[in-house]
């Protein structure tokens, strides 16, 4: 995730803050890598560490046992939660390693950092991590976990040298005020999806190509390209509204649910009288959100 100086800060902040703890950060687009510019860096860790400090961790009440694999207290159930458990006791150890050794290299805690283990076998903090830099197993190894390890850059060129100094190379995401300039910046990065303005929805667009470059595969799903699938077709997505928070980033809890159920009904009912209901639904819900 590259963060430019002309960026909405409340925006990208928000948008790290979900790219990186979604699904506690076990999912193949999450934000592994964030660069942001010098000028906007403090504020920027700023904003991400205060929306960090409102998530809610435990286990949704959708949850259970076995499939956790994990002993969950009941206390920690809640259908309001932000941030869940780490799939087995094998990934929260990588994480925590990778936390661990970047530490040791000189970056720099701001929150989190450690297992929660008052909430389950498998929890750990979501993790800010500053001043990173490519020497740590966080920054060139995939962690795969709820962490957020952001460092600063001066130039665009610097910003696209760090973004591509890299072994994988599945999605990236640019944030600016300037669609053309976040567009033109995608085209000089080098991955399978490019996202200007947005973060990881792009796997929800079906219609769009989906698959990496270099170490992050081969070949695509989803799209339209038949066999030119087997090229190499780069993905460019480009958020015409930049100023704008995602409905589905945090927080979360009934009224992002009712939210979601509305959206789903505006998008594929097949009476109109159905998705305009659906449309209403989902507005109502989202003003009554407490949006990061």
């Amino acid at each position: 995730m590259i963060v430019l100086e002309d960026a909405d800060i409340d925006v990208a902040s928000s948008a790290a803050v979900w790219g990186a703890f979604m699904n506690a950060g076990q999912t193949c687009l999450s934000v592994e890598r964030c660069y942001v510019h010098e000028r906007i860096y403090q504020k920027f860790l700023q904003a991400c560490v205060e929306k960090t400090a409102k998530l809610k961790i435990g286990s949704s009440c959708l949850e259970t046992e076995p499939q956790a694999r994990v002993p969950v207290p009941q206390e920690s159930r809640d259908c309001g939660i932000d941030v869940g458990p780490m799939i087995h006791e094998r990934q929260l150890s990588i994480v925590q390693s990778h936390v661990e050794d970047a530490l040791a290299r000189g970056a720099r805690l701001l929150t989190g950092g450690k297992p929660l283990s008052n909430l389950g076998l498998n929890f750990f903090a979501p993790t800010i991590l500053a001043d990173v830099d490519h020497s740590m197993k966080i920054m060139h190894e995939e962690t795969f976990g709820p962490t957020l390890p952001v460092r600063s850059f001066k130039t665009e060129d610097e910003a696209v040298a760090l973004a591509n100094d890299s072994e994988y190379g599945l999605a990236a995401s640019i944030f600016t005020s300037d669609r053309k300039r976040g567009e033109a910046l995608a085209r000089r990065i080098v991955a399978g999806t490019v996202m200007v303005n947005d973060v990881l929805a792009c796997f929800g667009i079906s219609e769009a190509p989906h698959g990496g470059v270099k170490a992050s595969g081969i070949g695509r799903t989803h799209g339209r390209f038949g066999l030119e699938e087997m090229v190499w077709p780069k993905y460019v997505d480009s958020d015409r509204l930049p100023h704008m928070k995602k409905l589905w980033w945090y927080g979360y809890g009934p009224a992002f649910a009712q939210q979601m159920g509305g959206f789903v009904e505006l998008l594929f009912a097949r009476k109109l009288t159905n998705r305009l209901r659906g449309g209403m639904k989902s507005a109502k819900s989202y003003l009554r959100r407490r949006l990061l």
